[in-house]
């Protein structure tokens, strides 16, 4: 590839560079993921045919768009491409003079798309469309697994488009959303509250199935508290495992032992059970 000294680039991307991206993307985001650089291998990784295009092979602006490309970097996967859009826009209009730019862009934007993201298709999109989906198959209906693909496509879709919409948009998509990323964010994240609360009394069907027996008088503790606070088992079930995985050196695999040794242990002592 011949070399090119100049700072900007007269190379306009195709539908094969964005092809190209977006199987990167899909396929090989995490790729080089480190504790030091997180994503930043990854992201280098994503658009360095389109870098090497741009600005070709051994030139010093290569060099140098390379090094910042794989500085830290960690964001939602679910909105990567946008910020990869963006950035190519700049570089293909400004070229190397672009790199502070980029780099600002990139540092900016990572946060609040990593909150959105996880907030919307990391945790409440799996939360609401899974637990439909395994309703559904648990009643032995095949919807159940062909809704859950079906969703899986349509954000493998979402991730697709994005990188040609924001590479349309450029900079001005970023002025467009001044304001509103953490409006959204705190949205989504309420939302998710929400969606979690419900889930847990739902979802978790756990009692209290001890009945004291005083003299004549019986006493059924799970009739007491769904008097004062229904559901309030689930809740505390819930609440002790989110306490749980708070704690330092606490993972989410030891934490689903510990549920599961408890549960054993207070089942076979005949405390707690699974509601009716």
């Amino acid at each position: 590839m011949a070399t090119n000294s100049n700072k900007t680039t007269d190379y306009k991307l195709t539908k094969k560079d964005f092809k190209q991206m977006n199987i990167r993307n899909l396929f090989f985001n995490q790729v080089g993921w480190n504790y030091e650089r997180m994503q930043g291998s990854g992201y280098l990784y994503l658009i360095l045919p389109q870098l090497r295009k741009m600005y070709g092979d051994h030139t010093p602006e290569l060099k140098n768009m390379m090094k910042m490309q794989n500085q830290f970097f960690n964001t939602s996967n679910f909105f990567n491409t946008i910020i990869s859009g963006i950035d190519m826009a700049l570089e293909e209009k400004e070229g190397a003079e672009s790199l502070e730019t980029v780099a600002g862009i990139k540092a900016g934007l990572m946060g609040p798309f990593a909150a959105i993201g996880d907030s919307i298709f990391a945790a409440l999109v799996p939360a609401i469309m899974g637990a439909i989906a395994a309703n559904m198959a648990v009643q032995g209906n095949i919807m159940g697994a062909i809704l859950w693909m079906l969703v899986n496509f349509v954000i493998m879709w979402f991730r697709w488009i994005q990188l040609k919409f924001a590479y349309t948009q450029g900079v001005s998509l970023v002025n467009e959303m001044q304001g509103q990323l953490n409006a959204l964010t705190d949205a989504a994240t309420l939302l998710g509250v929400y969606v979690v609360g419900a889930l847990a009394a739902t979802m978790v069907n756990t009692k209290i199935i001890y009945v004291a027996h005083l003299g004549k008088m019986t006493v059924n503790f799970q009739d007491k508290i769904d008097m004062i606070i229904p559901k309030l088992i689930p809740a505390l079930i819930v609440g002790a495992i989110y306490w749980m995985l708070g704690k330092k050196r606490m993972t989410s695999t030891k934490a689903i032992f510990i549920v599961i040794i408890v549960a054993v242990i207070l089942s076979a002592l005949g405390i707690l059970g699974k509601a009716a």
